[in-house]
């Protein structure tokens, strides 16, 4: 084989690894730059000690979680079926309504970090509707995450038992 011919085998060998690495690096994207987007809520549910479920923002709740790519988050889950306040003044609802809106819906907002090896998000607050979980770490534990569907658990909730979500990405 002439000096042409072996160099231009190099030359092709070179570009078709140069490719394939290419491919598989822009295929292995992290967790965090996975997460980056907006996600629906399609379930939340409580699984109790002694193994009861509760959803405590009903079967079809409505929610929204919504992760950027600077490590910032927002989070607001709800049920449909929360009251209106009658007064139509959000500083004057009636007892029932309040608790029925304080126990239907939560929202906070800060920063995130993700462990990739331990597949945990660590949440911040910022703010939230349930000042308790402010100024500690909020641990979430990824237990599926693909194009299109998340689904993480957290495993230590303030009420107790655990916690599971479930997302589809927003389209």
């Amino acid at each position: 084989m002439n000096w042409r011919n072996m160099l231009g085998l190099s030359a092709v060998a070179v570009l078709v690894l140069a490719l394939l690495s290419g491919s598989a690096v822009s295929q292995q994207k992290s967790l965090k730059d996975q997460l980056v987007g907006t996600w629906t809520l399609v379930s939340w549910t409580q699984t109790n000690q002694d193994g009861s479920k509760f959803e405590r923002f009903g079967a079809s709740p409505k929610g929204v979680n919504i992760f950027d790519a600077n490590g910032r988050f927002f989070s607001m889950f709800a049920r449909t079926d929360l009251p209106k306040v009658a007064s139509n003044n959000p500083s004057t609802p009636t007892p029932e309504e309040g608790k029925a809106i304080v126990g239907g819906s939560i929202s906070y907002f800060g920063t995130y970090t993700v462990d990739e090896g331990a597949k945990v998000i660590t949440l911040r607050l910022d703010a939230s509707s349930y000042p308790n979980l402010l100024g500690i770490d909020n641990k979430r534990s990824i237990i599926s995450l693909t194009a299109d569907e998340l689904k993480y658990g957290n495993p230590a909730p303030t009420t107790g038992g655990k916690i599971e979500y479930a997302f589809t990405r927003a389209k």
